[in-house]
């Protein structure tokens, strides 16, 4: 199969059902944001020290979540029923709270806003939260023209991104203090 189809020359392309929207449609930027942050994932994930394995998979699965969320979005929401595409569960957003409960016990109680940064890993991981912010706002865009079927058919997504940029911010600062990086505190009161 050849990368290239030539069919998107024109500014169009297809979604998963075959319908044609234009580059610049909602809908591509939100799976578009998407696929930003799977890639960043996808570099923290390569960044992640050698004996962290089960946080390298959880990161991985996450991933894979994100793939099938994106799937969700390039389907309208008269074909998600044909698509049979796989669903976002309460299980799946629970494992990332379960995750941000595990890492912030070793964090220090926040009093302050912490600027992004600190080590590599971590600044990666605030940049992937801010991209996983823009995804959310434009799902809630789509979301609110019920253009994807997330109020009838997978009310779970919203939840899922959400979740999963509290999840990284905590992340980042667990990288921190693996890092023994001392945050940056900003007080703006």
């Amino acid at each position: 199969m050849k990368i290239y189809t030539k069919t998107g020359d024109d500014g169009v392309t297809s979604l998963f059902t075959g319908e044609r929207v234009s580059k610049n449609h909602l809908r591509l930027k939100a799976y578009g944001d998407l696929d930003e942050l799977n890639s960043y994932l996808g570099l923290i994930v390569s960044l992640t020290d050698k004996r962290w394995t089960e946080l390298k998979s959880e990161l991985q699965q996450i991933q894979s979540h994100l793939f099938t969320i994106g799937g969700h979005l390039a389907t309208g929401k008269n074909s998600l029923q044909k698509a049979n595409l796989k669903q976002i569960t309460p299980e799946m957003v629970n494992i990332l709270e379960n995750s941000i409960d595990s890492m912030q016990k070793s964090l220090l109680p926040l009093t302050s806003f912490v600027l992004p940064g600190g080590s590599e890993i971590s600044s990666f991981t605030h940049i992937a939260r801010t991209i996983c912010r823009r995804v959310e706002r434009h799902v809630v865009e789509l979301n609110s023209e019920n253009t994807i079927g997330l109020k009838t058919q997978n009310k779970n997504i919203l939840t899922y991104i959400n979740r999963l940029s509290d999840y990284l911010f905590i992340l980042a600062r667990f990288f921190n203090i693996k890092y023994e990086i001392k945050e940056t505190v900003l007080t703006i009161f």
